[in-house]
Protein backbone atom coordinates (compact mmCIF):
# COMPACT_ATOMS: atom_id res chain seq x y z
CA UNK A 1 0.00 0.00 0.00
CA UNK A 2 1.25 3.48 -0.82
CA UNK A 3 2.32 5.49 2.21
CA UNK A 4 0.39 8.74 1.78
CA UNK A 5 2.39 10.35 4.60
CA UNK A 6 5.57 9.87 2.56
CA UNK A 7 3.87 11.02 -0.63
CA UNK A 8 2.66 14.19 1.06
CA UNK A 9 6.04 14.81 2.69
CA UNK A 10 7.83 14.48 -0.66
CA UNK A 11 5.34 16.89 -2.19
CA UNK A 12 5.65 19.34 0.71
CA UNK A 13 9.45 19.32 0.45
CA UNK A 14 9.15 20.84 -3.03
CA UNK A 15 7.27 23.92 -1.85
CA UNK A 16 7.93 24.27 1.91
CA UNK A 17 11.46 24.39 3.43
CA UNK A 18 12.10 20.96 4.92
CA UNK A 19 8.56 19.98 4.05
CA UNK A 20 7.18 21.51 7.26
CA UNK A 21 6.14 24.90 8.63
CA UNK A 22 7.75 24.35 12.03
CA UNK A 23 11.05 22.44 12.33
CA UNK A 24 10.24 19.81 14.97
CA UNK A 25 7.45 18.42 12.79
CA UNK A 26 10.01 17.13 10.29
CA UNK A 27 11.07 14.12 12.45
CA UNK A 28 14.72 15.08 11.88
CA UNK A 29 15.61 14.23 15.49
CA UNK A 30 14.03 10.77 15.46
CA UNK A 31 14.17 9.81 11.78
CA UNK A 32 11.34 8.53 9.65
CA UNK A 33 8.39 10.16 7.95
CA UNK A 34 6.19 12.81 9.60
CA UNK A 35 2.55 11.91 10.09
CA UNK A 36 0.25 14.20 8.14
CA UNK A 37 -2.93 14.63 10.17
CA UNK A 38 -6.21 14.27 8.31
CA UNK A 39 -8.57 14.79 11.24
CA UNK A 40 -8.72 14.68 15.03
CA UNK A 41 -11.38 14.04 17.64
CA UNK A 42 -11.16 13.82 21.40
CA UNK A 43 -7.83 12.26 22.39
CA UNK A 44 -7.05 10.91 18.92
CA UNK A 45 -5.98 11.89 15.44
CA UNK A 46 -5.87 9.98 12.16
CA UNK A 47 -3.02 10.31 9.67
CA UNK A 48 -3.09 10.34 5.87
CA UNK A 49 -3.11 6.52 5.83
CA UNK A 50 -6.13 6.39 8.11
CA UNK A 51 -4.01 5.19 11.07
CA UNK A 52 -5.40 6.21 14.48
CA UNK A 53 -3.10 7.51 17.24
CA UNK A 54 -3.55 8.43 20.89
CA UNK A 55 -2.36 12.03 20.81
CA UNK A 56 -0.08 13.31 23.58
CA UNK A 57 0.91 16.48 21.76
CA UNK A 58 -2.48 18.15 21.52
CA UNK A 59 -1.15 20.83 19.15
CA UNK A 60 1.76 21.26 21.62
CA UNK A 61 -0.53 22.04 24.53
CA UNK A 62 -3.62 24.03 23.54
CA UNK A 63 -6.05 21.12 23.20
CA UNK A 64 -6.59 20.71 26.93
CA UNK A 65 -10.22 19.70 26.34
CA UNK A 66 -9.31 17.36 23.52
CA UNK A 67 -9.98 17.88 19.83
CA UNK A 68 -13.40 19.06 18.70
CA UNK A 69 -14.96 19.74 22.10
CA UNK A 70 -18.67 20.41 21.43
CA UNK A 71 -18.91 23.69 23.34
CA UNK A 72 -15.76 25.09 21.72
CA UNK A 73 -16.82 23.95 18.27
CA UNK A 74 -20.20 25.62 18.68
CA UNK A 75 -18.63 28.89 19.83
CA UNK A 76 -16.16 28.94 16.93
CA UNK A 77 -18.84 28.19 14.34
CA UNK A 78 -21.08 30.95 15.68
CA UNK A 79 -18.21 33.44 15.73
CA UNK A 80 -17.20 32.57 12.17
CA UNK A 81 -20.71 33.25 10.95
CA UNK A 82 -20.47 36.76 12.41
CA UNK A 83 -17.16 37.48 10.66
CA UNK A 84 -13.56 36.27 10.51
CA UNK A 85 -11.74 39.53 11.28
CA UNK A 86 -12.62 43.19 11.68
CA UNK A 87 -9.50 45.16 12.59
CA UNK A 88 -11.67 46.87 15.19
CA UNK A 89 -12.49 46.11 18.84
CA UNK A 90 -15.06 43.49 19.87
CA UNK A 91 -16.77 42.79 23.18
CA UNK A 92 -15.34 39.28 23.27
CA UNK A 93 -11.80 40.67 23.55
CA UNK A 94 -12.86 42.29 26.82
CA UNK A 95 -14.52 39.10 28.01
CA UNK A 96 -11.41 37.05 27.30
CA UNK A 97 -9.17 39.60 29.03
CA UNK A 98 -11.47 39.58 32.07
CA UNK A 99 -11.48 35.77 32.16
CA UNK A 100 -7.67 35.64 32.07
CA UNK A 101 -7.26 38.29 34.77
CA UNK A 102 -9.79 36.55 37.01
CA UNK A 103 -7.55 33.50 37.26
CA UNK A 104 -4.11 35.15 37.18
CA UNK A 105 -4.18 37.86 39.87
CA UNK A 106 -0.58 39.00 39.24
CA UNK A 107 -1.94 40.65 36.08
CA UNK A 108 -4.15 43.74 36.21
CA UNK A 109 -4.15 44.40 32.47
CA UNK A 110 -3.44 42.18 29.46
CA UNK A 111 -2.72 42.75 25.78
CA UNK A 112 -3.85 40.10 23.29
CA UNK A 113 -1.58 39.10 20.39
CA UNK A 114 -1.45 36.24 17.89
CA UNK A 115 1.52 34.03 18.89
CA UNK A 116 3.75 33.13 21.78
CA UNK A 117 6.78 34.55 19.98
CA UNK A 118 4.97 37.87 19.53
CA UNK A 119 3.96 37.91 23.19
CA UNK A 120 7.47 37.10 24.38
CA UNK A 121 9.23 39.72 22.30
CA UNK A 122 6.60 42.33 23.24
CA UNK A 123 6.96 41.57 26.94
CA UNK A 124 10.73 41.99 26.65
CA UNK A 125 10.32 45.32 24.84
CA UNK A 126 7.89 46.49 27.51
CA UNK A 127 10.22 45.43 30.33
CA UNK A 128 13.03 47.39 28.73
CA UNK A 129 10.81 50.39 28.15
CA UNK A 130 9.37 50.38 31.66
CA UNK A 131 12.76 50.08 33.38
CA UNK A 132 14.87 52.11 30.96
CA UNK A 133 17.40 49.26 30.90
CA UNK A 134 18.59 47.05 28.06
CA UNK A 135 20.18 43.91 29.49
CA UNK A 136 18.21 40.86 30.58
CA UNK A 137 18.69 37.31 31.80
CA UNK A 138 17.31 34.15 30.27
CA UNK A 139 18.15 30.53 31.02
CA UNK A 140 19.66 27.81 28.87
CA UNK A 141 16.98 25.37 27.75
CA UNK A 142 14.13 27.87 28.10
CA UNK A 143 12.47 28.85 24.83
CA UNK A 144 10.71 32.19 24.48
CA UNK A 145 9.94 32.21 20.79
CA UNK A 146 12.13 32.93 17.79
CA UNK A 147 12.60 36.69 18.20
CA UNK A 148 16.23 37.61 17.48
CA UNK A 149 17.24 38.68 21.00
CA UNK A 150 15.85 35.44 22.46
CA UNK A 151 17.56 32.96 20.12
CA UNK A 152 20.65 32.76 22.26
CA UNK A 153 22.94 30.14 23.75
CA UNK A 154 25.21 30.57 26.75
CA UNK A 155 28.33 32.67 26.41
CA UNK A 156 31.75 31.73 27.72
CA UNK A 157 31.24 33.20 31.19
CA UNK A 158 29.26 35.54 33.37
CA UNK A 159 31.21 38.58 32.20
CA UNK A 160 30.21 37.90 28.61
CA UNK A 161 26.81 37.69 27.02
CA UNK A 162 25.11 35.14 24.82
CA UNK A 163 25.87 34.00 21.30
CA UNK A 164 23.26 33.69 18.52
CA UNK A 165 21.84 30.20 17.98
CA UNK A 166 20.49 31.00 14.53
CA UNK A 167 22.02 32.28 11.33
CA UNK A 168 20.67 35.71 10.52
CA UNK A 169 20.93 36.96 14.10
CA UNK A 170 23.82 39.48 14.32
CA UNK A 171 25.96 39.22 17.47
CA UNK A 172 25.19 42.83 18.34
CA UNK A 173 21.48 41.97 18.61
CA UNK A 174 22.14 39.57 21.49
CA UNK A 175 24.90 41.52 23.18
CA UNK A 176 22.51 42.45 26.01
CA UNK A 177 21.25 38.89 26.55
CA UNK A 178 22.84 37.03 29.46
CA UNK A 179 22.23 33.26 29.44
CA UNK A 180 22.51 31.35 32.71
CA UNK A 181 22.13 27.76 33.81
CA UNK A 182 18.61 26.88 34.95
CA UNK A 183 18.28 26.19 38.69
CA UNK A 184 21.82 27.51 39.40
CA UNK A 185 21.47 29.95 42.31
CA UNK A 186 25.19 30.74 42.49
CA UNK A 187 25.34 31.78 38.83
CA UNK A 188 22.19 33.86 39.28
CA UNK A 189 23.64 35.73 42.25
CA UNK A 190 26.93 36.34 40.46
CA UNK A 191 25.12 37.66 37.38
CA UNK A 192 23.16 40.14 39.48
CA UNK A 193 26.32 41.18 41.31
CA UNK A 194 27.96 41.95 37.96
CA UNK A 195 25.02 43.39 36.01
CA UNK A 196 22.12 43.91 38.41
CA UNK A 197 21.66 47.66 37.92
CA UNK A 198 21.63 47.19 34.14
CA UNK A 199 19.05 44.40 34.02
CA UNK A 200 15.56 45.11 32.72
CA UNK A 201 14.24 41.66 33.54
CA UNK A 202 14.72 38.00 34.18
CA UNK A 203 12.66 35.93 31.74
CA UNK A 204 11.99 32.34 32.73
CA UNK A 205 9.79 29.37 32.01
CA UNK A 206 8.79 28.35 35.57
CA UNK A 207 8.19 24.87 34.22
CA UNK A 208 10.27 24.48 31.11
CA UNK A 209 8.73 22.50 28.28
CA UNK A 210 11.38 22.78 25.58
CA UNK A 211 14.07 20.80 27.36
CA UNK A 212 11.31 18.33 28.12
CA UNK A 213 9.61 18.86 31.51
CA UNK A 214 11.96 20.59 33.98
CA UNK A 215 10.61 22.67 36.82
CA UNK A 216 12.40 25.50 38.60
CA UNK A 217 13.23 24.54 42.16
CA UNK A 218 11.48 26.49 44.90
CA UNK A 219 14.75 27.94 46.32
CA UNK A 220 15.82 29.01 42.83
CA UNK A 221 12.49 30.68 42.07
CA UNK A 222 12.47 32.39 45.46
CA UNK A 223 15.94 33.79 44.78
CA UNK A 224 14.89 35.01 41.32
CA UNK A 225 12.09 36.97 42.95
CA UNK A 226 14.30 38.38 45.71
CA UNK A 227 17.06 39.51 43.37
CA UNK A 228 14.68 41.12 40.87
CA UNK A 229 13.05 43.05 43.71
CA UNK A 230 16.39 44.08 45.19
CA UNK A 231 17.84 45.36 41.91
CA UNK A 232 14.68 46.78 40.35
CA UNK A 233 14.49 44.23 37.51
CA UNK A 234 11.19 42.70 36.43
CA UNK A 235 10.52 38.99 36.83
CA UNK A 236 8.83 37.84 33.61
CA UNK A 237 7.12 34.45 33.63
CA UNK A 238 6.88 32.82 30.21
CA UNK A 239 3.79 30.66 30.67
CA UNK A 240 3.03 30.14 26.99
CA UNK A 241 3.22 26.42 27.65
CA UNK A 242 2.40 26.14 31.36
CA UNK A 243 -0.28 28.82 31.48
CA UNK A 244 -3.72 27.33 32.27
CA UNK A 245 -2.15 23.94 31.50
CA UNK A 246 -0.55 22.97 34.82
CA UNK A 247 -3.20 24.67 36.98
CA UNK A 248 -6.14 27.05 36.59
CA UNK A 249 -3.94 29.81 38.00
CA UNK A 250 -1.00 28.66 35.84
CA UNK A 251 2.45 27.73 37.18
CA UNK A 252 2.70 30.93 39.17
CA UNK A 253 -0.17 29.76 41.36
CA UNK A 254 1.81 26.58 42.11
CA UNK A 255 4.79 28.65 43.27
CA UNK A 256 2.54 31.08 45.17
CA UNK A 257 1.37 28.09 47.19
CA UNK A 258 4.99 27.28 48.09
CA UNK A 259 6.50 30.77 48.46
CA UNK A 260 4.45 33.21 50.59
CA UNK A 261 3.46 36.34 48.67
CA UNK A 262 5.07 35.15 45.44
CA UNK A 263 4.09 36.61 42.07
CA UNK A 264 5.89 37.59 38.86
CA UNK A 265 5.88 41.15 37.55
CA UNK A 266 4.77 40.18 34.04
CA UNK A 267 3.34 37.07 32.45
CA UNK A 268 3.42 35.74 28.89
CA UNK A 269 0.59 33.40 27.89
CA UNK A 270 -0.37 31.40 24.82
CA UNK A 271 -1.57 27.98 23.67
CA UNK A 272 -4.44 27.12 26.06
CA UNK A 273 -5.85 30.67 26.08
CA UNK A 274 -6.44 30.28 22.34
CA UNK A 275 -7.88 26.78 22.59
CA UNK A 276 -6.03 25.80 19.41
CA UNK A 277 -6.46 29.08 17.53
CA UNK A 278 -3.53 31.52 17.02
CA UNK A 279 -3.80 33.64 20.17
CA UNK A 280 -1.41 34.70 22.93
CA UNK A 281 -1.11 37.49 25.47
CA UNK A 282 1.16 39.32 27.89
CA UNK A 283 0.18 41.23 30.97
CA UNK A 284 1.13 42.67 34.33
CA UNK A 285 0.38 45.49 36.76
CA UNK A 286 -1.52 48.49 35.49
CA UNK A 287 1.40 50.91 35.84
CA UNK A 288 3.61 48.72 33.62
CA UNK A 289 0.96 47.90 31.02
CA UNK A 290 0.02 51.55 30.61
CA UNK A 291 3.51 52.08 29.16
CA UNK A 292 2.18 50.40 25.98
CA UNK A 293 0.87 52.42 23.04
CA UNK A 294 -1.54 54.14 22.75
CA UNK A 295 -1.25 55.22 26.41
CA UNK A 296 2.53 54.98 26.64
CA UNK A 297 5.76 55.17 24.64
CA UNK A 298 6.34 51.41 24.08
CA UNK A 299 4.96 50.50 20.67
CA UNK A 300 3.20 47.21 19.96
CA UNK A 301 0.50 46.47 17.43
CA UNK A 302 -1.09 43.60 15.49
CA UNK A 303 -3.69 43.54 12.74
CA UNK A 304 -5.11 40.18 13.83
CA UNK A 305 -4.71 40.70 17.60
CA UNK A 306 -7.91 39.76 19.42
CA UNK A 307 -9.24 37.93 16.36
CA UNK A 308 -12.99 37.30 16.90
CA UNK A 309 -12.88 33.60 16.03
CA UNK A 310 -9.76 32.98 18.14
CA UNK A 311 -11.21 34.80 21.13
CA UNK A 312 -14.39 32.73 20.90
CA UNK A 313 -12.31 29.56 20.92
CA UNK A 314 -10.12 30.70 23.80
CA UNK A 315 -12.89 32.14 25.93
CA UNK A 316 -14.99 28.98 25.75
CA UNK A 317 -11.95 26.84 26.52
CA UNK A 318 -11.11 28.86 29.63
CA UNK A 319 -14.71 28.73 30.86
CA UNK A 320 -14.78 24.96 30.45
CA UNK A 321 -11.53 24.34 32.31
CA UNK A 322 -12.66 26.65 35.14
CA UNK A 323 -15.46 24.25 36.06
CA UNK A 324 -15.08 22.64 39.52
CA UNK A 325 -12.96 19.51 39.63
CA UNK A 326 -11.52 19.88 36.13
CA UNK A 327 -7.86 20.13 37.13
CA UNK A 328 -8.16 17.54 39.88
CA UNK A 329 -9.33 15.02 37.32
CA UNK A 330 -6.81 16.10 34.68
CA UNK A 331 -3.91 15.99 37.13
CA UNK A 332 -4.89 12.53 38.34
CA UNK A 333 -5.08 11.21 34.79
CA UNK A 334 -1.68 12.67 33.92
CA UNK A 335 -0.14 11.26 37.09
CA UNK A 336 -1.51 7.83 36.26
CA UNK A 337 0.21 7.98 32.87
CA UNK A 338 3.57 8.96 34.39
CA UNK A 339 3.24 6.30 37.13
CA UNK A 340 2.34 3.66 34.55
CA UNK A 341 5.25 4.50 32.28
CA UNK A 342 7.63 4.57 35.24
CA UNK A 343 6.48 1.15 36.41
CA UNK A 344 6.79 -0.32 32.92
CA UNK A 345 10.31 1.07 32.49
CA UNK A 346 11.48 -0.13 35.90
CA UNK A 347 10.09 -3.60 35.20
CA UNK A 348 12.13 -3.67 31.98
CA UNK A 349 15.29 -2.37 33.66
CA UNK A 350 15.29 0.88 31.65
CA UNK A 351 16.51 4.05 33.43
CA UNK A 352 13.49 6.35 33.61
CA UNK A 353 12.43 9.48 35.49
CA UNK A 354 9.11 11.23 34.95
CA UNK A 355 7.36 14.30 36.31
CA UNK A 356 4.06 16.10 35.73
CA UNK A 357 1.87 18.97 36.85
CA UNK A 358 -1.75 19.33 35.85
CA UNK A 359 -2.05 18.21 32.24
CA UNK A 360 1.64 18.58 31.34
CA UNK A 361 4.24 15.84 31.71
CA UNK A 362 7.72 14.76 30.69
CA UNK A 363 10.11 11.88 31.09
CA UNK A 364 13.80 11.17 30.69
CA UNK A 365 15.73 7.98 30.09
CA UNK A 366 17.83 8.86 33.11
CA UNK A 367 17.92 7.48 36.68
CA UNK A 368 16.79 10.83 38.13
CA UNK A 369 15.12 14.03 36.99
CA UNK A 370 17.55 16.57 35.48
CA UNK A 371 17.62 20.11 36.83
CA UNK A 372 19.18 21.90 33.86
CA UNK A 373 19.79 21.70 30.13
CA UNK A 374 23.26 20.19 30.38
CA UNK A 375 21.91 17.26 32.38
CA UNK A 376 18.97 16.85 29.98
CA UNK A 377 21.49 16.50 27.16
CA UNK A 378 22.96 13.38 28.80
CA UNK A 379 19.74 11.45 28.16
CA UNK A 380 20.04 8.45 25.82
CA UNK A 381 18.99 9.87 22.44
CA UNK A 382 19.27 6.65 20.34
CA UNK A 383 17.24 4.76 22.93
CA UNK A 384 14.60 7.50 22.94
CA UNK A 385 14.34 7.31 19.16
CA UNK A 386 13.63 3.57 19.41
CA UNK A 387 11.04 4.26 22.08
CA UNK A 388 9.39 6.95 19.95
CA UNK A 389 9.05 4.71 16.91
CA UNK A 390 7.92 1.77 19.00
CA UNK A 391 5.14 3.87 20.48
CA UNK A 392 4.30 5.29 17.07
CA UNK A 393 4.00 1.81 15.57
CA UNK A 394 1.71 0.93 18.46
CA UNK A 395 -0.60 3.88 17.81
CA UNK A 396 0.76 6.26 20.46
CA UNK A 397 1.98 9.69 19.35
CA UNK A 398 4.40 11.59 21.58
CA UNK A 399 6.66 14.49 20.65
CA UNK A 400 9.14 13.52 17.90
CA UNK A 401 12.03 14.96 19.90
CA UNK A 402 13.73 14.11 23.17
CA UNK A 403 13.47 17.66 24.45
CA UNK A 404 9.72 18.31 24.30
CA UNK A 405 7.13 17.94 27.04
CA UNK A 406 3.88 16.03 26.54
CA UNK A 407 0.24 16.84 27.22
CA UNK A 408 -2.79 14.96 28.49
CA UNK A 409 -6.29 16.26 27.75
CA UNK A 410 -9.62 15.88 29.50
CA UNK A 411 -10.60 13.61 26.61
CA UNK A 412 -8.01 10.96 27.47
CA UNK A 413 -9.69 8.02 29.19
CA UNK A 414 -8.40 5.44 31.64
CA UNK A 415 -8.47 3.01 28.74
CA UNK A 416 -6.23 5.35 26.69
CA UNK A 417 -3.73 5.53 29.53
CA UNK A 418 -3.79 1.77 30.02
CA UNK A 419 -3.26 1.14 26.30
CA UNK A 420 -0.37 3.62 26.23
CA UNK A 421 1.32 1.92 29.17
CA UNK A 422 0.77 -1.51 27.58
CA UNK A 423 2.40 -0.42 24.33
CA UNK A 424 5.24 1.28 26.20
CA UNK A 425 5.87 -1.81 28.31
CA UNK A 426 6.41 -3.89 25.20
CA UNK A 427 8.76 -1.29 23.72
CA UNK A 428 10.76 -0.94 26.96
CA UNK A 429 11.47 -4.67 26.88
CA UNK A 430 13.16 -4.24 23.49
CA UNK A 431 15.39 -1.32 24.46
Amino acid sequence: MTDRNQTLFDRAAQVIPGGVNSPVRAFRAVGGTPRFVQRAQGAYFWDANGQKYIDYIGSWGPMILGHGHPAVLEAVQKAALDGFSFGAPTEREIELAEEILKHVPSMEMVRLVSSGTEAGMSALRLARGATGRSKFIKFEGCYHGHADALLVKAGSGLATFGNPTSAGVPPEVVRDTLVLEYNNITALEEAFALHGKELACVMIEPIAGNMNFVRASVPFMKRCRELCTEYGALLVFDEVMSGFRVALGSAQSVYAGLIPGFKPDMTVLGKVIGGGMPLAAFGGPREIMRQLAPTGPVYQAGTLSGNPVATACGLTTLREIAKPGFFDALGARTQSLVDGLTGAAVAAGVPFAGDCQGGMFGFFLLPELPQNYAKVMTSDSPKFNKLFHGLLDGGVYIAPALYEAGFVSAAHTEADIAETVRVAADVFKSL
